[in-house]
């Protein structure tokens, strides 16, 4: 069984199959796929677990190349991605193979990028394994991988012609990866959508014992949410940024820890947390608003303070370096409400500054 959404971008649209066994059916896969080859890149974990049962459907029709790359954020940068084009050389991958992520965020986005970039591009699936790769980094296009002075500085726009999400490989996920992935389903509440944030407060256990309909219900909300966007903008030009709400905070914090103390979503987790103090600080969300997106997110098991000390001037030159910064002015999204954000290019620098310290 399965649901399937639909991301809206002309002659590059491409659906999101959303249920269990998604992708071991022969029919959903083989359909996306044009050529005679196929190169699959995931890591042992991963593998271990669905490499034989994706193997069995393609084996038999395709040259079906495998490739595992080694498990954590840190391992998301260009030399990767280059011992990939090696083994696509290695292997004689022509211009009509299919590039298959099969795995996490850095899974996808290393993934992508080799798709984006490989003989000007190649066919490319998405068949995402963690909750916050099944949310938000399998759908939308966005591919790279980490330079030392910044988080996904190098990349591609480049959308894959599928997403096959099975719900069911979230119960082999460990809770810590699992909580992860669920502060970019509260994000789309936060965001987007009141009443689906109201949603989550009242069936985050359900999400964290793994209840399928519960998982189908977040899921498909959060893709339906952020194709929404994508659709409208699908190189972040406007509206899309706002999927970054609490990311140039966390992307910080990744940088200024080199990406060994969190995880992805526990640190947007409490840039999250910084940036609806800094909305609560402007007079936009109220106090009971950010002690309910806390108390939501502590619910689900996420880190909603640094634990520490925050160097404010070493945050602030870690935040100038992210992406979202333009013509020298730092963009930061912020909450109106909650269920509405807004870009803001001109934030008090005390204020910033206050927001920071305050989250120890």
């Amino acid at each position: 069984m399965h649901e399937t959404l639909t991301v809206e971008l002309g002659s590059r649209t491409y659906p999101i199959y959303i249920g269990n066994d998604t992708f071991s059916h022969e029919n959903f896969l083989t359909q996306h796929i044009k050529g005679k080859q196929v190169f699959i890149v995931s890591n042992a974990t991963v593998a271990k677990l669905y490499m034989p049962a994706l193997l069995k459907v393609l084996n038999t029709v395709y040259q079906a190349d495998t490739y595992l790359i080694p498990d954590g954020e840190q391992y998301k940068t260009l030399e990767t991605y280059s011992r990939v084009i090696d083994e696509l050389m290695r292997k004689r991958h022509n211009r009509s193979t299919t590039l298959i992520a099969l795995g996490g965020g850095v899974i996808g986005d290393i993934t992508g990028f080799v798709a984006a970039t490989y003989q000007r591009g190649v066919g490319f699936l998405q068949i995402p394994t963690t909750l916050l790769a099944q949310v938000d980094s399998s759908v939308g296009g966005k591919t790279g991988v980490n330079h030392p002075d910044g988080k996904n500085m190098i990349g591609a726009f480049y959308q894959p012609s599928s997403v096959f999400i099975d719900v069911d490989a979230l119960r082999s996920l460990p809770e810590r990866e699992f909580s992860a992935g669920l502060a970019e389903v509260v994000k789309y509440g936060v965001i987007w959508d009141a009443g689906f944030f109201s949603w989550l407060e009242g069936n985050m256990q359900a999400l964290l014992a793994k209840d399928r309909s519960a998982l189908v219900t977040a899921i498909k909300m959060s893709c339906k949410i952020k194709a929404l966007i994508v659709s409208e903008d699908e190189r972040e030009e406007g509206v899309r940024a706002i999927l970054n709400f609490g990311h140039t905070f966390g992307h910080a914090l990744e940088r200024m820890t080199r990406y060994t103390q969190f995880l992805h979503g526990e640190a947007v987790s409490i840039g999250m947390v910084m940036a609806a103090d800094l909305s609560r600080r402007l007079g936009w969300l109220s106090c009971d608003d950010v002690s309910r997106l806390e108390n939501l997110l502590e619910a689900g098991g996420l880190p909603t303070k640094f634990g520490q000390p925050i160097n404010t001037t070493e945050m602030l030159s870690s935040m100038g370096m992210d992406k979202k910064v333009v013509d020298g002015k730092l963009r930061l999204v912020l909450a109106k409400t909650l269920g509405s954000a807004q870009i803001v290019e001109s934030v008090d620098s005390q204020m910033l500054r206050d927001a920071l310290i305050s989250n120890v």
